[in-house]
C-alpha cells in the first residue's frame, strides 16, 4: 500500500497530513487558508489522490508558513509513499486547459530536486491569498520530494484560472507519473538502478 502519515510541528504550525497515492481522489481539507483549501482539494480530486490535510499556522501573521509547511509534507508523503519508485512511469507531463489559460506542467520523479516555475500572476492577490506563495508551495514540495518540476504558464490572465491550472495540471502529471506500469511493474525505472 502507497500510503504515509506525516505528522510536522514547528513554533509556526502544526500539520497532520495522509496520503494514499492509490486512492480514487477522496480528501478532507482544512489548511485556515482557504485558497490552498481549495486547491488542494482539487489536487485530490483530479489525481485520485486521498489526502487528509490539518494546519493550525499563524495565519494572523500571514499565509507563507502554512503554505509552504503544508508543501514540504506534502512533498514528504510523497517521497515515503513511493519507497525506492519501483515500477512507476517515473516522468509525465501535461497541457492543461482552463478557460483562457494554459499551463504545462512536467515531471521527473528522479530524486533530483529542482523547480523550473514560469508562471506569472497578473494581480498579487486571489482573495486574500498572496499568489506568489504558489511558487512557494511548490519550491518546498520539490525540495522535500526530491522531485524535478518544470511549470510553465503558456497563456492566461486571470490569476485564480492560472492558479487552479497549475494544479491541476500538477495533479494529472503526479497521476501519471506514479502510476505503476504493468509491464516492468518490478523494475527501477533509472539505468543506475536506484533513484
Amino acid at each position: 500500500m502507497r500510503k504515509s502519515e506525516i505528522f510536522r510541528e514547528t513554533a509556526e504550525t502544526k500539520i497532520k497530513l495522509s496520503l494514499d497515492i492509490d486512492g480514487s481522489g477522496k480528501s478532507d481539507v482544512n489548511t485556515n487558508v482557504g485558497f490552498l483549501d481549495h486547491m488542494l482539494t482539487l489536487f485530490s480530486k483530479h489525481g485520485k489522490f486521498d489526502i487528509s490535510v490539518h494546519c493550525n499556522g499563524d495565519t494572523y501573521v500571514d499565509d507563507h508558513h502554512s503554505v509552504e509547511d503544508i508543501g514540504i509534507c506534502l512533498g514528504k508523503a510523497f517521497a515515503e509513499s513511493l519507497g525506492n519508485m519501483q515500477g512507476i512511469n517515473r516522468y509525465a507531463s501535461v497541457i492543461l486547459p482552463m478557460d483562457e489559460t494554459l499551463i504545462l506542467c512536467a515531471v521527473d520523479i528522479s530524486g533530483r530536486a529542482h523547480l523550473g516555475f514560469n508562471a506569472e500572476f497578473t494581480s498579487e492577490k486571489i482573495g486574500t491569498f498572496d499568489t506568489e506563495l504558489v511558487e512557494e508551495f511548490f519550491a518546498a514540495f520539490v525540495r522535500s520530494s526530491n522531485i524535478t518540476l518544470h511549470i510553465k504558464k503558456l497563456d492566461g490572465k486571470n490569476s485564480h484560472h492560472i492558479a487552479e491550472g497549475i494544479f491541476k495540471a500538477f495533479a494529472r502529471t503526479m497521476r501519471d507519473a506514479v502510476a505503476i506500469d504493468p509491464k516492468f511493474a518490478s523494475e527501477i525505472p533509472s539505468t543506475k538502478g536506484v533513484l
